[in-house]
């Protein structure tokens, strides 16, 4: 896997509780194909969140989609 573009987008608006940190992060990057046994670039899309019980930050994979160029 090769990173590629990173985007950042904060929502101030969203209904996410008070003191939560959360943020969506967008990366393309190229991935492996099993079923056509191939490399293509994807756009992945991630929820980055502060997860106060564990100290940490968390990111979950919330999309992805075929880059079409």
């Amino acid at each position: 896997m090769s990173a590629g573009a990173i985007h950042i987008e904060s929502f101030p608006g969203t209904a996410f509780p008070e003191g939560v940190e959360v943020h969506w992060k967008t990366e393309i990057r190229t991935v492996w194909n099993p079923q056509q046994y191939t490399s293509e670039e994807r756009e992945l899309v991630y929820e980055v969140s502060w997860i106060e019980e564990l100290g940490a930050w968390r990111r979950f994979l919330r999309s992805q989609r075929k880059v079409q160029r």
